[in-house]
């Protein structure tokens, strides 16, 4: 159902009903009779072309008076929505704005199922969703939990189908089952916002979720160009591009030269010292018994005992002065001077303290 507000504060702009939430209208009339190249349109902005129950032109003038309702056919001219990419983050109410945001919201408006099909993004959205399983399900409400859900169930999708980064997302339901069979066995039956039943229902669907992957077969595509054929100062390049130690032993057991490369005491080296600071390498010093520094297993040692340093190819952003949330490619309305001075990268973590309230 249309609604169309009163509010002083309000520009009188149409909203429709999606199964995202309220989205605002807009018309494009004038602009589709000028636009002569139908691929040239925004891709924030999406055309219905359904029968939707919407306000006309000539009942837009009247609404706020009369509050008519119209037929939105297909003899009518197109109609959009516009979806912002940014989130103002607001924790108490004012005059200008009421309530506060949501973390439901918050996957809504900044649009974490498309996040999902950027490579870019995959680590930081998964990372997130780990976090949230392992500490804030009891916190979620029935619009946040349906959101998460939706997120999740696109990134099992999108592994089973391109059968990359499982080992993530395996590490993601490890942790997300865990905590619900937790919950559900336990004192979580009393504090989990919705039906004990719901919650069964996803665990059950997250246990699925992990026969799948676990009967996941990677398929070979020969495309001519393999591993193999790369020489040697290039596959070293490659290891040393890399981040993670799992990532590093995996493609070492791809084929005897990276097995070899794979080993090297300096990669192992470079990897702890750009992961964890020299006072906890030396707390954990792993010697063989030719007194040598064994970096490989210090690496996994340390593991155990701090958090490695997270790198992601793009993360949210915070702007201080305005206090939105947004990506950085989306951009947002800032008005300050100089708006690059006012950016906060956002980590996983302290995304979620934005939303605890």
């Amino acid at each position: 159902m249309p609604f169309l507000g009163q509010d002083w504060r309000s520009p009188g702009w149409t909203w429709m009903k999606t199964e995202d939430g309220w989205k605002r209208c807009e018309s494009w009339r004038a602009e589709l009779e000028q636009e002569t190249d139908p691929q040239g349109l925004s891709h924030s902005r999406i055309v219905n072309s359904e029968d939707e129950e919407m306000l006309t032109d000539e009942e837009h003038g009247s609404a706020s008076k009369k509050r008519r309702k119209g037929r939105f056919g297909k003899d009518s001219s197109p109609q959009c929505f516009y979806r912002e990419k940014w989130i103002y983050v607001h924790k108490d109410s004012t005059r200008e704005r009421h309530g506060y945001c949501t973390l439901g919201e918050a996957f809504t408006r900044l649009d974490f199922c498309g996040a999902v099909r950027d490579v870019r993004r995959f680590g930081y959205v998964v990372r997130l969703l780990q976090l949230i399983a392992k500490s804030q399900l009891t916190s979620l409400s029935g619009v946040a939990q349906k959101n998460y859900f939706s997120v999740l169930d696109k990134i099992v999708q999108k592994v089973l189908e391109d059968q990359q980064n499982p080992r993530l997302i395996r590490d993601l339901l490890q942790d997300l089952s865990a905590a619900l069979g937790a919950l559900l066995r336990g004192v979580g039956k009393s504090v989990l916002v919705g039906s004990i039943g719901v919650w069964a229902c996803r665990l059950e669907t997250v246990l699925a979720w992990q026969r799948q992957l676990q009967d996941l077969q990677v398929t070979q595509v020969n495309h001519g160009l393999t591993l193999s054929d790369l020489p040697l100062h290039t596959l070293n390049d490659i290891l040393y591009r890399l981040s993670d130690g799992w990532d590093i032993v995996t493609l070492g057991q791809v084929t005897p030269a990276l097995s070899a490369l794979s080993e090297d005491r300096r990669l192992w080296r470079k990897l702890c010292q750009y992961h964890f600071a020299e006072k906890q390498c030396c707390r954990h010093l792993v010697l063989s018994e030719q007194g040598r520094v064994e970096w490989k297993l210090m690496y996994f040692a340390l593991r155990k005992c701090y958090p490695a340093r997270e790198q992601y190819g793009d993360t949210l952003h915070f702007c201080r002065h305005c206090s939105i949330l947004f990506w950085k490619d989306s951009g947002h309305p800032c008005t300050a001077a100089d708006p690059d001075s006012c950016l906060t990268p956002v980590s996983p973590q302290h995304f979620i303290d934005l939303f605890k309230f």
